[in-house]
């Protein structure tokens, strides 16, 4: 592992780590091993090349996972690249459960991190879903009043994504009311829905 692209913060995450902490000092090594510098984002490790996000590590409950940040572009010959739900757009992770899996994997990661490192340099962008379905219990809203479509309209499209898929959630229509008449504050305000 090359010491001057790592981070301390990192190596305090590492420390504390428990569950995962195996696959993650491996992880570490591959990644570092490309040649990316080491920063601490988002409270986990993240790998950048020439300041752009490639990759990051993080664990969950049932499987730890690097994450690429632009995975979608990135060709996947072996098919281990997993979209975590269907509203991610970009990322991607290639999921483990073993530090073995890892070992076995190691050459295909490095092929992985290298075309995601391609895919930075080219400049190349995901293109990003724009089309945002209005549930009808906020369009009501909208026609009974343009300030708050206005409003609405000037929210990045990721907030509006996600109060539509907030409100969109609901069951019934008259929880889906109740969850549009809760948030128009939030959105006059010029607010997400977790701001």
């Amino acid at each position: 592992m090359t010491e001057n692209r790592t981070n301390p913060k990192v190596d305090e995450y590492m420390n504390k780590e428990q569950k995962w902490k195996e696959e993650s000092v491996k992880l570490r090594q591959i990644v570092l091993d490309c040649g990316l510098t080491e920063e601490y984002k988002w409270m986990h490790p993240c790998y950048t090349f020439e300041g752009k996000n490639i990759v990051l590590i993080h664990g969950f409950k049932e499987y730890c996972a690097l994450l690429f940040h632009k995975g979608a572009l990135i060709q996947d010959p072996h098919n281990m690249l997993i979209q975590q739900t269907e509203n991610v757009q970009a990322a991607r992770q290639i999921r483990f459960t073993r530090v073995e899996e890892i070992l076995e994997k190691e050459m295909m990661l490095k092929e992985y991190i290298k075309h995601a490192i391609a895919v930075e340099m080219a400049g190349l962008q995901v293109e990003k879903k724009t089309d945002i379905n209005i549930p009808e219990e906020l369009q009501i809203k909208f026609d009974e009043d343009p300030t708050l479509k206005t409003a609405f309209n000037e929210l990045t499209p990721g907030r509006q994504r996600a109060y539509c898929f907030y409100f969109s959630q609901a069951k019934q229509a008259k929880t889906r009311e109740a969850r549009v008449e809760n948030c128009i504050p939030d959105i006059l305000a010029g607010k997400g829905l977790n701001d």
